[in-house]
Order: C-alpha cells, then sequence, then structure tokens
C-alpha cells in the first residue's frame, strides 16, 4: 500500500526492529552477501504473500539483493506490523501491500495488487495468491501465470496437493514446508514457542498448573504441547490419526476425544489445519473462564459463527480478548479473533528460527529460476542439497562442528556384509 506521511514515521521503529531480526538471522546473511555479488534473481518480477513482519523483512531484503522485483502482500489481516511494513517501503524500496487489521475485500485487493505486477515467481504462506490466481485466471487473461511458487505452510500444502490430484494445478510449487529444515523446526519450535507468547501477552495467565489441551499432534501442536508442559502446563492431546495419537501417549501426554478434553480445560489450542476442530457441541461442556486459542493457519478450527449464535453478550475483555457469555452464565475467551495467536497476540517466531525457513524460500526460488524450463506442474519438494546445506549453515553459524564418516565406516554401511 502507499504509505501517507503519518504512516512513514513509523519506519524508524521499523528499522531498529528490523536491524534487530538481521543480526539473527546468520544463515540468511551468507546467502544475501552470495546473492548480492551473483545476482540469481537480476529481472526477475517475484510477488510474496507472507506474515509483514521484521523476520520476513529480511528475506525481502535478500530477494532484493539477488536483483528480484519484489512485491509483498500480508497473508494474515491480523500479522501485519505496521512499523515494519513502512520501513520496508520508505527505507529499502520494496513495494508493501499491508496494513494490520483489514478487512477481507482490502486484503484480497492487496493479494491483487500483488498479482497484477505479473510476478514470474510467487512465494505464499497459506496459499492466498496461488488460489486466487487458479479462481480467476480463467475469467481474466490480464492474470499472467507464474513460473512457479513457493508454500511455506502445512495448510498450504494439503490444499496445493488436491489441486495436483485433481490435475488442476496450472503451474510448479516448491513445498518449503517440507523441507526438514523448516517443519522440524519452524513448526515445532517456533509455533511451539510463539503460541505459549501470544497465549501469555493477550492474557498474562499462568500457564504453570493449567490443564492445557492442544487439538493435533502435528508439527505445530506437538511443538506447542511441548512447550506448554515445560511451563508446568497439564496437556492434554486430542488427535484423529491412531499413529499421532500413539506418538503423543508414548511422548507422556494425556489423550481423548476433544469432547472429554474440553471439560476441564483451561486453555484450548488448535493446530490442525482443518474446520470447526473446536464446534457448537464443545461450547456447552466448557468450564466458566475458559481461554481458546487457534495456532493453525486459518480462522476456522474453532466455529465462531456457532459461538456468536450461543452466546447473549460479548464484550472485549482485553486487547485481543473477547469474551462470550453464553445462556448459562458461562464465559468463554477466544484470542486474537481465532486468527494465528502468535502473530496476532504476539509477533510470530522468532527470528532464528525463521532463518532456517528463510533461507529454504531464497534458495528455493534461486532454484525455481534456473529450473524453470523443466519443472513439470506438480508440488515438488525442496532438493534435498538444498535442505542439507541450510542445516550445515546453520551449525556452522551456531559454532558447532560435527563428524564425519571416515572412508571405513562409509564402505561398511554401503555393504551387505555389514555386522558379519
Amino acid at each position: 500500500m502507499k504509505y501517507d506521511v503519518k504512516n512513514k514515521s513509523l519506519s524508524k521503529a521499523g528499522k531498529k526492529r528490523i536491524e534487530w531480526a538481521l543480526k539473527r538471522m546468520p544463515v540468511l546473511e551468507l546467502i544475501r552477501a552470495r546473492f548480492a555479488k551473483e545476482k540469481p534473481l537480476k529481472g526477475v518480477t517475484l510477488g510474496a504473500c507472507l506474515h509483514v513482519t521484521t523476520e520476513s523483512a529480511a528475506l525481502m531484503l535478500t530477494l532484493k539483493e539477488a536483483g528480484a522485483d519484489v512485491s509483498l502482500c500480508a497473508s494474515n489481516p491480523l500479522s501485519t506490523q505496521d512499523d515494519t511494513a513502512a520501513s520496508l517501503v520508505w527505507d529499502y524500496g520494496i513495494k508493501v501491500f499491508a496494513k494490520h487489521g483489514e478487512d477481507s475485500k482490502t486484503y484480497y485487493s492487496h493479494i491483487r495488487q500483488v498479482v497484477m505486477a505479473h510476478p514470474q515467481v510467487t512465494m505464499d504462506d497459506g496459499a492466498d495468491v496461488i488460489a486466487f490466481i487458479h479462481k480467476n485466471h480463467a475469467a481474466d487473461k490480464n492474470i499472467v501465470l507464474p513460473w512457479a511458487s513457493t508454500e511455506e505452510t502445512t495448510t498450504g500444502v494439503i490444499r496445493l496437493k488436491a489441486l495436483e490430484r485433481e490435475g488442476k494445478l496450472l503451474y510448479p510449487i516448491v513445498a518449503v514446508n517440507d523441507a526438514h529444515t523448516k517443519h522440524l523446526f519452524d513448526n515445532r519450535y517456533g509455533t511451539g514457542q510463539s503460541t505459549l507468547d501470544g497465549i501469555i501477552r493477550a492474557t498474562n495467565r499462568l500457564i504453570a498448573g493449567t490443564t492445557f489441551v492442544v487439538a493435533g499432534y502435528g508439527w505445530c501442536s506437538r511443538g506447542i504441547a511441548q512447550k506448554a508442559r515445560g511451563m508446568g502446563a497439564n496437556v492434554i492431546v486430542t488427535e484423529v490419526d491412531a499413529f499421532k495419537a500413539l506418538e503423543a501417549v508414548m511422548d507422556g501426554f494425556r489423550v481423548m476425544p476433544m469432547s472429554e478434553a474440553v471439560k476441564p480445560a483451561d486453555v484450548i489450542v488448535t493446530a490442525t489445519g482443518d474446520i470447526n476442530v473446536v464446534a457448537k457441541p464443545h461450547f456447552a461442556l466448557m468450564k466458566d473462564g475458559v481461554l481458546l486459542a487457534n495456532s493453525g493457519h486459518f480462522n476456522v478450527e474453532i466455529e465462531l459463527p456457532a459461538l456468536e449464535k450461543l452466546c447473549v453478550a460479548k464484550r472485549e475483555a482485553k486487547p485481543m480478548v473477547m469474551e462470550y457469555t453464553l445462556k448459562n452464565r458461562k464465559k468463554i475467551n477466544v484470542l486474537g479473533e481465532g486468527r494465528l495467536v502468535n502473530l496476532a497476540c504476539a509477533e510470530g517466531h522468532p527470528a532464528e528460527v525463521m532463518d532456517l525457513s528463510f533461507a529454504d524460500q531464497s534458495l528455493s526460488a534461486e532454484y525455481i529460476v534456473k529450473h524453470k524450463d523443466v519443472l513439470a506442474k506438480k508440488v515438488y519438494k525442496v532438493p534435498d542439497e538444498i535442505d542439507y546445506s541450510v542445516a550445515v549453515l546453520k551449525l556452522k553459524a551456531m559454532g558447532i562442528a560435527i563428524d564425519t564418516l571416515t572412508a571405513e565406516q562409509k564402505k561398511y554401511l554401503s555393504s551387505w556384509e555389514a555386522g558379519t
């Protein structure tokens, strides 16, 4: 969006925050230094739909150093840091179409502005740009298909693999989320810490001693469960997958259906990527004063329309905490409008973990440009050599050395006679 004079004044604070993040993202710094010399994205128009945070700013600066003409819009109406957006515009010359708290119409108009720049490469966090192009391309011939896109969320990859299965995927996708250096770290440690951070900032609630319900036991959910337990909570996990439920049990968590878990819950957090995980039948079973939060990408995991109909009154108890009063006078508190609590109520993932994810993003963009002529209309994993190189760079930046196999060990591991 075009910032006015008032918003320009935010850029000073935003620049300081961006500089703080840059210092804590050493892998991206190494990539940025190489990109500045080699310009692998020279002449490429790149459109990104990401959370407009200081960490995303570091990625945008890396892509710009690579020679790309970058446009950025938000992937969530409540995740934009206005001072960061202002600094990107006024201090770094990045085109940004985002504003904290924008309504749905504005949100999609911003996505359209990025799409109408005709990006050859897009980056998505939830597949909103990709979905917009797929829904509107046939009717609007002004929409030009990109060479390829990256996608960095579990939710987005699920949507895109569905498109691929149905034969409707219009261009190649690199599933950044599925890289080991993304989901094993960003999803688990980033979501785990930032979700608890969002809940605590919004409520100042003591986590120790609470009964804390986590919906799902994927990488994001298990990160939340582990962090909550580490802070002294009594954690219950709900699942629909027998393998994951068994993992949760073996990890020391209680596992039960949501209909049972909600009864003793003080805090309930969803992170499944599915709809109505906490639904109408559950609300009447909850304790007075329960906190509901969501860390899944879309605000559909808590059935808020049903809660709106059930309540007899509602008020903002605190900023970003909406208190719903039911007919039985029990109160249910929803954090961050049911949107990503770690971004709506806090600052998102720490820079140290986004260093890995955005290294994957930047190197995947370079990979797309190099291989655009041979990529098919399918969802690809991040190449193993890129994934592993990011892990190596991160260890190097942390000053950690690891062992290497000797020639004898390599031969032993590759031989069918191993063990004899």
